[in-house]
């Protein structure tokens, strides 16, 4: 029976990113599913104690140079969003409240390409609004979307969880209760589910 890759994510994450472009090959070579969960790092930060990698310079210069060499191995392109970091909380409610329907990878997939393909400051509402209106989306629902109680209280509940299973960033993945961090550890994840 195919077993299932729970992805917990923030597009607002390079490595998240990086993950998300990786996933869809893992799940055809093996026939794992994988289960998108919108969280929020900056809440999985504050409630774990942690920072962003960026935060300790030499870290942020090393994981730069090291996502890029991902990048290249996988043939991703990945550059730099000079507007990093970036508040991700509108986005990552919409991802919420669009979680099951049809249109949910579409915007996943909008949201990681205009932070790290085309970077774009999505952080500026205006921003936002072009790139989801590019796509094909109707931006002012989806931003009524991410204001509605049941969206800002899933994304909660979704993110305590994941701090209460013990993720402390993002990417981080669940395969039978096992939890593996970071985009370097797909292998393991693979593994997994083959």
């Amino acid at each position: 029976m195919p077993k299932t890759i729970e992805f917990l994510f923030d597009v607002g994450s390079p490595t998240t990113y990086l993950a998300h472009k990786r996933l869809p090959g893992i799940a055809a070579r093996t026939g794992a599913a994988v289960d998108y969960v919108p969280v929020l790092l900056g809440g999985i930060f504050k409630a774990t104690g942690n920072a962003s990698p960026v935060m300790v310079p030499a870290k942020g210069q090393w994981m730069s140079t090291d996502m890029g060499r991902f990048a290249d191995r996988h043939d991703i392109m990945l550059r730099p969003n000079p507007n990093f970091p970036i508040n991700t909380l509108t986005m990552q409610r919409m991802l919420t409240g669009m979680k099951g329907e049809p249109e949910f990878a579409k915007l996943a997939d909008t949201l990681f390409n205009a932070m790290w393909e085309s970077p774009r400051n999505l952080g500026d509402p205006a921003e936002l609004v072009a790139v989801l209106t590019a796509a094909g989306f109707d931006a002012e629902a989806l931003l009524a979307l991410a204001q509605t109680p049941e969206a800002k209280g899933k994304l909660v509940a979704a993110t305590e969880d994941a701090v209460t299973r013990g993720a402390f960033g993002a990417p981080t993945f669940f395969v039978d209760g096992a939890m593996y961090f970071g985009q370097d550890r797909l292998d393991w994840v693979e593994a997994a589910v083959a």
